[in-house]
């Protein structure tokens, strides 16, 4: 089968005639507009804590602008190495998780999910990467008996896998959570059957809403600091001492913003009412300043990104490029969902930053990494005179 993976990429390269420069154009847009609205954020922190309002933006600008160069350079390598690299990259993801647990781990606000190899970075999202390139390798060679919902055990089971490891070695409860989402939406599209699938989403979100119900009747606030998570959000002013301070300054940063905001820079909430505003929280700013208009602007802009995404991945010239485009879909689409459904106190706070847009360069560069996979597969799109064989792949 590998075999037959190699000639076609060989049949594809011979003539490549698509690249999505829309991917790429709103790829750098989010950017662009994440280091504006981070220095709007930071600077005022960053000046009364290290007497340098640029410290903030001057790093996440760097970082951003050689990650945006490697991600153009890597997407001409074609992406059908990595299909070699699946069990490397999930075996060295869970080994660096696994790290954190030893001298090499650095505790960041009391959460020590950091490793430090020469330079600082979240192992998490090594395995966000693993979860992206080896389930598709997984499906792929399952061949014809990825069927019945037995033939499900082996991905599903590898995701549960990672996502074990990185609440036990990491304690990032929110990254496990998207690593089981990733999972049940590549294994969701690659498998024929569709309404088991769907009775699970029904069946998960009945358990959840029931779970929510019984703990926020019998628990108290002097139960773990995840139980008084969903306290906070069912009663953020009742709690507000206990953790709802910061959700509910978010909002109030919502409601002060109106239809057009205050004007850029204009927050009074990010002068330190909001807590870290410039990492997960920086959608509250973004809505003072710019207004509810400018939120929308930046889900449109969002939803875009995914549309170029659902494109590249239906348009992929074999299953594997497909899955691994299907699989950032899922992650970009949770991520951002997750992180502004917290903003707003639909669900209990998460920890998830906003993609292209908060401030980390460790989410940066393996986000421009999952876009460079992205416009990888896109350069072997081919419209004309296009058959697939069996595994789509282009003959």
């Amino acid at each position: 089968m590998l075999k037959e993976m190699k000639n076609s990429a060989k049949r594809v390269r011979n003539k490549s005639d698509y690249y999505d420069y829309n991917l790429v154009a709103v790829v750098i847009l989010l950017t662009c507009f994440g280091l504006v609205m981070l220095y709007s954020t930071s600077a005022y922190v960053a000046e009364l804590r290290y007497g340098d309002d640029m410290l903030y933006f001057g790093k996440q600008a760097v970082i951003s602008a050689v990650c945006v160069v490697l991600c153009l350079v890597i997407s001409l390598i074609d992406y059908h190495m990595l299909f070699k690299m699946g069990g490397f990259i999930f075996i060295m993801a869970a080994i660096l998780m696994a790290l954190v647990q030893t001298p090499l781990g650095v505790e960041v606000n009391g959460a020590r999910r950091w490793l430090y190899l020469g330079i600082q970075f979240q192992p998490s999202e090594v395995a966000k990467i693993a979860v992206i390139v080896f389930l598709p390798v997984l499906i792929i060679k399952m061949g014809r008996r990825f069927k019945g919902l037995k033939a499900c055990i082996m991905p599903m089971g590898a995701g549960a896998v990672l996502s074990l490891i990185t609440y036990v070695c990491t304690e990032n409860l929110s990254t496990a959570i998207i690593i089981v989402g990733m999972t049940f939406i590549i294994v969701f599209v690659a498998h024929p059957k569709t309404l088991p699938f769907l009775l699970v989403i029904v069946v998960g979100a009945v358990l959840i809403i029931v779970g929510v119900y019984i703990l926020s009747k019998g628990m108290d606030s002097n139960g773990s600091f995840r139980l008084q998570r969903i306290l906070v959000w069912l009663e953020p002013e009742k709690y507000s001492e206990e953790g709802g301070y910061q959700i509910l300054q978010a909002l109030y940063a919502l409601g002060s913003g109106g239809l057009f905001g205050k004007g850029l820079g204009n927050s009074a909430q990010k002068l330190g009412a909001v807590p870290e505003a410039q990492n997960d929280m920086i959608f509250s700013i973004i809505c003072e300043e710019l207004g509810i208009f400018g939120g929308v602007i930046v889900m449109l802009l969002f939803g875009y990104l995914l549309y170029r995404l659902f494109f590249i991945a239906q348009n992929a010239p074999d299953l594997f490029g497909s899955l691994m485009v299907t699989g950032i879909f899922a992650h970009i689409a949770l991520q951002v969902i997750l992180n502004i459904a917290v903003v707003i106190n639909l669900i209990p706070t998460t920890g998830v930053t906003l993609p292209f847009i908060s401030y980390g360069g460790t989410s940066v560069m393996f986000l421009m990494m999952e876009m460079a996979i992205a416009l990888s597969v896109s350069r072997r799109i081919r419209f004309q005179n296009q058959e697939r064989d069996l595994w789509g792949d282009v003959v």
